[in-house]
């Protein structure tokens, strides 16, 4: 008898379930060994890894994939290197589990401590990028939690050939078998089975769209967070320098722009229009970025594309940009905090008392001054790998590594103690 969805991924939350209760105890020795061998095995197959990699590629083409999404999707020798290497950045971090956050004694005797703890089962739900399948594998083994992977349809090839090669690799070193399992087929309904299995999963986390993260918030009776969305903005104020402006905003747009930390808007303070608005939209337009703006900045720059209301709250992914004159810097914390998504802002200034009202005003998950957007990053932070960026404000916010998937609990010990 054919099984149902349902069923299907009942047994798999189940299988997930049983390899996470022996994980939590998982030395780090253990740990650290299966992590090594993941990268090991990665780099000595990676032609079959780019020869499944081509298949979503020709797929990618076929179905007119948008090209910031085609971009994500490439893998080569460089990129799989890359993605081993940064298993080994894992295993080379502390162990978190059992870790003592705090130890205190009470009045009556009792000694209370708390310590981090797995979450347990965690659920990946993400587009277009098989180098998660890596990144959040590793994360999740070396914080001792099992994890349950489910990629989009256009990189499902790349996605079930890498999950095996970790899975047996991690196996091999004496990991549980299920401690990495990929959800192999694409169709919607798979989905929605994982998003309700609360018995066994205990957190989802998606990464990709608004559309993808909206769907997963508004379906799961699993708690979630979310990552991903980056709607990012950059402040220059009266006093910025140029030649480091440029820099800053330059690399911010075009180092990468297919990802959630690259620029999306640029706030001119309007002292320092009528020089930096056209010099600033030059340098954009010879990188190849297309320009849109306010009609101030239209007026300061020909080049300047009109800006519809739909552009302040836009999240590009490509090679566009658009740029805004405001009165002050609580006009530009205004508009950030109106249209943006929280991911992360900047701000470009020599002043120290508006570069402190910037860092404690704008909400945001990293608030930089005088710094690129495209620096958060789970690695620059020196984190490691990351899981994802969150931009919610329960459990995690930010980039998040190895700490960010666990949780605590608290261990006391007494000698005798009773409630009087």
């Amino acid at each position: 008898m054919n099984m149902t969805i349902k069923e299907e991924m009942r047994i798999l939350g189940e299988k997930a379930r049983d390899a996470a209760f022996i994980l939590k105890n998982a030395s780090t020795d253990s740990k650290n060994k299966a992590l090594l061998k993941m990268a090991e095995e990665l780099e000595r197959q990676v032609e079959k890894i780019i020869e499944r990699n081509k298949i979503d590629l020709e797929n990618a083409k076929k179905n007119n994939l948008e090209q910031a999404k085609v971009d994500r999707l490439v893998l080569n020798s460089e990129k799989i290197h890359k993605i081993a290497d940064g298993l080994r950045e894992i295993a080379a971090f502390p162990d978190p589990i059992n870790e003592v956050i705090s130890m205190w004694r009470r009045p009556n005797g009792m000694d209370i401590g708390q310590i981090r703890v797995p979450l347990g089962v965690i659920g990946i739900i993400y587009e277009s990028r098989p180098n998660v399948t890596v990144d959040a594998a590793g994360l999740c083994l070396k914080a001792g939690n099992a994890i349950i992977l489910r990629g989009g349809s256009e990189a499902i090839n790349s996605n079930i050939v890498i999950a095996d090669i970790i899975h047996d690799a991690a196996v091999s070193e004496g990991l549980p078998e299920n401690c990495i399992q990929i959800i192999r087929d694409t169709s919607r309904e798979y989905v929605d089975a994982m998003l309700k299995l609360k018995d066994y999963i205990d957190v989802i986390i998606p990464r990709g769209g608004e559309a993808l993260i909206q769907r997963v918030i508004q379906n799961s009776t699993v708690p979630t967070i979310e990552t991903g969305i980056g709607i990012v903005s950059i402040f220059v104020n009266h006093d910025a320098d140029f030649e480091m402006a440029k820099k800053i905003i330059i690399n911010s747009k075009c180092s990468y722009p297919a990802v959630c930390n690259a620029l999306d808007k640029i706030l001119v303070h309007e002292k320092k229009k009528e020089k930096f608005v056209p010099f600033i939209v030059n340098a954009l337009v010879e990188n190849g970025v297309e320009v849109r703006g306010c009609e101030t900045s239209q007026k300061l720059a020909s080049n300047v594309i009109p800006a519809t209301e739909e552009d302040w709250s836009a999240e590009y992914l490509s090679l566009k940009v658009c740029i805004r004159v405001v009165k002050d810097i609580d006009e530009a914390i205004g508009i950030i905090t109106k249209f943006d998504s929280k991911h992360t802002e900047s701000i470009l200034t020599e002043n120290y008392d508006d570069a402190r009202k910037f860092l404690y005003e704008v909400d945001a998950a990293a608030v930089y001054v005088n710094a690129a957007t495209r620096l958060t990053d789970g690695g620059v932070f020196g984190l490691g790998a990351e899981i994802g960026i969150s931009t919610q404000k329960l459990h995690a916010r930010g980039p998040m590594g190895i700490n960010q998937l666990t949780s605590t609990k608290y261990i006391i010990y007494g000698n005798g103690q009773i409630r009087e």
